[in-house]
């Protein structure tokens, strides 16, 4: 299994937790919630430089190219627009839309760990 599909999941997992967490206890956004978030969004970014050069030194992608990047790009809107939600919507529930991010991208790296690796879509 890839390392960065790995450390992805616990990024994502700790993120959705911590946000689970706060919105049960009917606490509003905070610096936690929102920084659990923006470690998704920075994770995301460095998957994307390790991509390109995983690329660059000749392991390609098994599956559709342009159906991974496309996940990618998608995937690094996903928290930004969960941080934006999180800011205009000071409520507890603002807590499960940043939850819903990291489960989401989660989501998103084990389809793109599968397009990598050349697996059949589902």
């Amino acid at each position: 299994m890839d390392p960065f599909f790995l450390i992805g999941t616990l990024v994502c997992a700790v993120s959705a937790l911590l946000c689970i967490g706060a919105a049960l206890l009917r606490q509003p956004p905070n610096d936690i919630t929102i920084l659990s978030v923006a470690a998704v969004e920075l994770f995301l970014l460095v998957y994307g430089v390790g991509a390109v050069i995983r690329q660059l030194t000749f392991e390609p992608v098994l599956g559709e190219a342009w159906e991974f990047w496309g996940y990618l790009l998608t995937a690094l809107f996903v928290p930004i627009g969960a941080f934006w939600w999180s800011i205009v919507e000071k409520t507890r529930w603002s807590n499960f839309v940043l939850a819903a991010a990291g489960l989401t991208v989660f989501v998103m790296l084990f389809r793109m760990e599968q397009i990598w690796d050349g697996v059949a879509g589902l």
